[in-house]
């Protein structure tokens, strides 16, 4: 079961998170925006970088390699497993909405909808975002065979994917770096855990508290449940700036809410136990039925000698 904080979508927006792009970076983006709540939507016209890849070798965990059929369909049921709703259709462009807060979504053939905040994952030149930025920082001109031309600048988001333009956040396109698919889907991970933290901050969580990590542990390394909520406890008001304007009663409220997060993210042995078999029965979804077949009629064999050997030694 996913990780959720207690979140809605605010009435102004259909969406909490418009990602635009459904390849590695878009997917990571999403997946860790919909495990923390968020109403998140990915626009994938289909036409991801990473399929002009013949075969990818350098993505770990597949130490045969993987083709990009099998692993398109992995990151996108995990986006939907997450939580996320993938939708085929191409961003034509973006604004701001009426208000200057969020933004609306033009896309083609499709109904334009609106965001409280996008993130940006496509390779290709970013021209949907132009007209966003007032000051035109966005775009940069560069000489080519005697003839200027403009270019997005792939420097433009910071490393956190945050950029000067208020909740438009970008995973890509951004530096070299981006044309390996394994680092593009940890870009867009780091720039989802951006978006997740600036949404803790708009809750009320101080900056020293707003920082986000999404992972599980074992129960069994869970102290006594009473003494690590007052441990707990004690860190998160040491944590907490002096400077800070909530009331008392209010931080108090966030301190427990983050306090049954942390303890929401230990699992017992028999669920952990759960989650392997689920995790792989998902995985064998993927996988040619006749390589499933081969597979196990080889393992039948391995063991036909072996139960005849036992059976000899028994008499």
């Amino acid at each position: 079961m996913s990780e959720r904080d207690s979140t809605r979508t605010e009435a102004a927006f259909d969406h909490d998170v418009v990602v635009i792009g459904g390849g590695p970076a878009g997917c990571a983006a999403g997946v860790f925006t919909a495990r923390h709540g968020l109403d998140t939507v990915i626009f994938d016209r289909g036409r991801s970088s990473i399929q002009r890849c013949a075969h990818l070798e350098n993505y770990l965990g597949f130490p045969g390699g993987i083709d990009i059929e099998t692993l398109y369909g992995l990151m996108h049921d995990h986006a939907e497993e997450a939580g996320c709703e993938i939708v085929p259709a191409l961003v034509e462009s973006i604004e701001r909405n009426d208000g200057g807060e969020g933004f609306v979504i033009d896309l083609q053939d499709v109904v334009p909808v609106t965001a409280r905040r996008v993130i940006a994952a496509t390779r290709y030149d970013g021209e949907y975002m132009r007209g966003l930025d007032d000051e035109g920082a966005m775009f940069e001109t560069r000489e080519h065979d005697g003839e200027e031309h403009e270019h997005f600048d792939k420097d433009y988001a910071e490393r956190d994917g945050t950029t000067p333009v208020d909740d438009l956040f970008i995973a890509s396109p951004y530096g070299d770096t981006g044309y390996q698919a394994l680092m593009a889907a940890g870009r867009g991970a780091r720039t989802a855990i951006s978006v997740v933290e600036a949404v803790r901050r708009e809750r009320g969580y101080p900056d020293s508290l707003a920082n986000y990590y999404n992972w599980v542990r074992r129960e069994t390394e869970l102290e006594d449940e009473s003494a690590a909520r007052n441990r707990w406890r004690e860190h998160f008001d040491e944590r907490v700036a002096e400077d800070h304007d909530l009331e008392e009663d209010r931080l108090a409220e966030l301190r427990e809410r983050e306090i049954d997060r942390k303890i929401g993210m230990y699992i017992s042995d028999d669920e952990i136990e759960r989650r392997r078999e689920r995790g792989q029965e998902r995985l064998l979804e993927h996988i040619d039925d006749d390589l499933i077949l081969d597979a196990a009629r080889a393992i039948e064999a391995e063991k036909r000698p072996t139960q005849r050997q036992q059976g000899a030694d028994g008499k």
